[in-house]
């Protein structure tokens, strides 16, 4: 009887969906980390509009980014393929850069488009500007854009403002280039940004696109990769001095109170019931950084490393009356958004080879996923070193470990830059469920099932890696400070007469 009654309920939710599409808000974090929010556990975050998401939605315990470091992970979000596909490696993109995300891939504004979907992005582009914005998201998919087209620490900031009256920015950021700009879909509006009355403007423009598209009653997605928590960070007077943990704890509570905005706008143009609100981030915390670069929680590392704190991220999943509030432990990526997403909607797949799955099931069911591994590349992937981690079930099994300088600090030796490239054969092997922390690696000698394990674990990187066909390194390109946002492009002497 509860299984027919369950069925009949499903059946209702796809019903719906046909005669209502969805609505898509993807928030998307940065260096974020597992330990940071208050519904994550973290003792002084201040996080009320994601504690309530988490409390009336689905929260991940086992959920990943693709890649330590931002462009990568921004680009797999996207197409729902790992980065080596779409040649964003090595590194990350900067504002000359050459190359950037090709534009033969498809993106889920582009899978959602087709149906009549209004899409829009605020906030962290970062997959590449290009020749004439050959790379923005108006030529990906996107109607509208406001936002910064890459990291807002590119850009000397010394002498800008990042918390009231006149705080100036924490450290000296990227010397030599452009200051940061702030662009309106492909114009830029504001060069150097202000970083005090950011939010504001991301939050007048959600507002704005959320209304106008349920005016229209027209099916939307807005995704919103903000530029918090990533250094250096900053914060407007709604937030600066307002929380308990400094000036990481400022810059939190801002992207909160931008995600409270959000929600308030659903709830009053009466869509909320009809939209998935999904909530993650790039990459792990940037410990190099101590207090100022996150937390971890009880995850090994962060940015930069392929230890679970460098990708393994908080997520949440809201949608009110479809969702019912919990916990899974299932395994889950930013890989999955997009096929999930064309399911909801009723879309068509990308014709190509994608790494995501649909979890569907897991979202409406708390089901099981049907991801059963997750591959792990460090910021520089390559054919001749690989995979250097893969997870199957509760394992995961390390062939290389490596530091980083962006995890430095910790008092995790594993972690700093001085941990170089080692070679583990056999490989390293951590149950996640009973040691999260990849403390104590699993010895194989007596154990007939782990060496089965081994064998399986071989075998699924073997099929893989004889699957990838690396595209062309887009950061390979290089950069040409011509292509440089500035918004007097004819001025001269560059860069330090792009102002406006």
């Amino acid at each position: 009887m509860g299984r027919s009654r369950f069925a009949f309920f499903n059946i209702l939710f796809f019903c719906s969906c046909a005669a209502s599409p969805p609505n898509f808000v993807l928030l998307f974090a940065d260096d974020l980390g597992f330990g940071d929010l208050g519904c994550y556990g973290h003792p002084s975050s201040l996080t009320p509009n994601l504690d309530r998401l988490a409390a009336a939605g689905l929260r991940f315990t086992d959920f990943y980014s693709t890649s330590p470091v931002c462009s990568p992970s921004r680009a797999s979000l996207l197409t729902g393929r790992y980065q080596t596909r779409s040649g964003i490696y090595p590194g990350v993109l900067y504002p000359g850069s050459i190359g950037g995300l090709p534009l033969n891939e498809t993106t889920i504004a582009e899978v959602l488009k087709p149906l009549g979907y209004a899409t829009a992005a605020m906030g962290k582009w970062h997959l590449g500007v290009g020749s004439n914005g050959m790379f923005l998201p108006t030529r990906q998919g996107f109607d509208q854009y406001l936002g910064v087209p890459y990291s807002h620490d590119m850009g000397p900031c010394h002498n800008l403002t990042c918390f009231p009256p006149d705080v100036k920015c924490f450290g000296l950021c990227d010397v030599g280039t452009v200051m940061v700009p702030l662009m309106h879909n492909e114009v830029i509006k504001q060069q150097p940004v202000n970083f005090l009355d950011l939010e504001r403007a991301y939050s007048d423009f959600a507002i704005n696109f959320i209304t106008t598209a349920a005016m229209k009653k027209q099916p939307f997605f807005l995704y919103y990769p903000s530029h918090h928590t990533h250094y250096p960070q900053y914060a407007g007077p709604g937030a600066a001095g307002r929380s308990l943990r400094g000036p990481f704890g400022d810059a939190l509570l801002e992207l909160d109170n931008t995600i409270g905005n959000l929600l308030a706008t659903l709830e009053k143009t009466g869509v909320i019931n009809n939209t998935l609100v999904l909530f993650t981030s790039d990459n792990g915390p940037e410990l190099m950084r101590m207090s100022r670069g996150g937390n971890a929680g009880p995850l090994k590392c962060g940015k930069g490393t392929t230890y679970e704190g460098g990708m393994r991220e908080p997520a949440i999943a809201f949608w009110p009356g479809t969702i019912r509030p919990g916990v899974t432990h299932e395994m889950a990526s930013t890989l999955d958004v997009l096929p999930t997403i064309a399911s909801l909607a009723g879309a068509k797949l990308p014709q190509v080879l994608l790494d995501g799955v649909d979890m569907t099931e897991i979202l409406i069911n708390q089901g099981q996923s049907k991801r059963e591994t997750m591959m792990f590349y460090p910021t520089d992937p390559s054919e001749m070193y690989g995979l250097f981690a893969l997870r199957v079930g509760k394992y995961k099994a390390h062939f290389y470990t490596r530091g980083s300088t962006l995890s430095s600090t910790t008092p995790d030796q594993d972690c700093q830059v001085l941990a170089v490239l080692k070679a583990h054969d056999p490989p390293l092997i951590f149950d996640l469920e009973a040691d999260p922390s990849e403390t104590y690696p699993l010895l194989l000698e007596g154990r007939p099932d782990l060496q089965a394990l081994l064998e399986r674990i071989k075998k699924i990187k073997q099929q893989f890696e004889a699957s990838m066909v690396f595209g062309e390194s887009q950061i390979s390109k290089g950069t040409d400070l011509e292509l440089e946002p500035c918004c007097n492009p004819e001025c001269r002497p560059k860069p330090t007469c792009c102002m406006c």
